[in-house]
């Protein structure tokens, strides 16, 4: 079974798509516990008991993939039952978070709106208070709380998407995936131009997640150097 952590940002609406096309009713989408909208502690006691539900309980049948924005944690324990692989995405954190205030910035639905979109848009923050937003801090960092990188079995990294879809879509599920293009900003794919000293305040308040990034890319350079030899 793969568990695909789907960060915000980091193209996981792309990939989902892919994930849809090969998994079909296998696939079940896990977007119900709003980890950037959940307190800290309440977030990540939820995925601890989570995990330890899913070890203990067979909901599962049938699900061969599972997708979503949650911590990895909440189906840590069921590897004690199934064959897991954990994947995620990964994209430069200055990118990613200047891409988040952007996408939040083009749609809002009050009716629908979880709290922190609804708080970033009706007290107009700008996107200096959203980037160094105390709970927008080093989201990989996060997401991964008590789940080490060194869990995942693969982590794409966003900038190469095309390149790192090919090697996970052969590498893990014998087959040639074709990249789908979902919810992509403007931006996507380049960098956005923002003044030199902002980006590097920015590279500080994430500074985490920065350290997880960069061991993310070591460990695609050591894949690809695995593959070649």
């Amino acid at each position: 079974m793969i568990i695909s952590v789907h960060i915000p940002k980091t193209a996981g609406t792309s990939f989902a798509k892919n994930l849809e096309a090969y998994f079909r009713a296998g696939l079940l989408k896990d977007y119900d516990d709003l980890p950037t909208n959940t307190p800290q502690y309440e977030r990540n006691r939820a995925a601890l008991l989570a995990s330890v539900h899913n070890a203990e309980t067979d909901q599962l049948t049938g699900v061969a993939c599972i997708h979503g924005h949650f911590l990895p944690l909440k189906y840590l324990l069921l590897s004690v039952k199934k064959d897991l692989r954990f994947i995620t995405w990964m994209r430069n954190p200055v990118e990613r978070v200047l891409s988040h205030y952007h996408y939040l910035k083009s749609f809002y639905d009050p009716a629908t709106a979880p709290t922190l979109h609804r708080k970033m848009i009706e007290e107009e923050w700008s996107v200096e208070r959203f980037c160094l937003a105390p709970e927008l801090q080093n989201l990989y960092g996060q997401f991964l709380w008590g789940f080490p990188l060194e869990y995942f079995d693969f982590i794409g990294i966003t900038e190469y998407y095309d390149e790192d879809l090919a090697y996970f879509s052969g590498q893990y599920l014998n087959t040639n995936l074709e990249p789908h293009r979902e919810n992509m900003g403007k931006n996507e794919g380049g960098s956005y131009q923002i003044e030199a000293s902002f980006r590097e305040k920015l590279e500080q308040f994430h500074a985490y997640d920065f350290e997880l990034y960069r061991a993310a890319l070591f460990m695609r350079k050591k894949r690809l150097s695995d593959l070649k030899a």
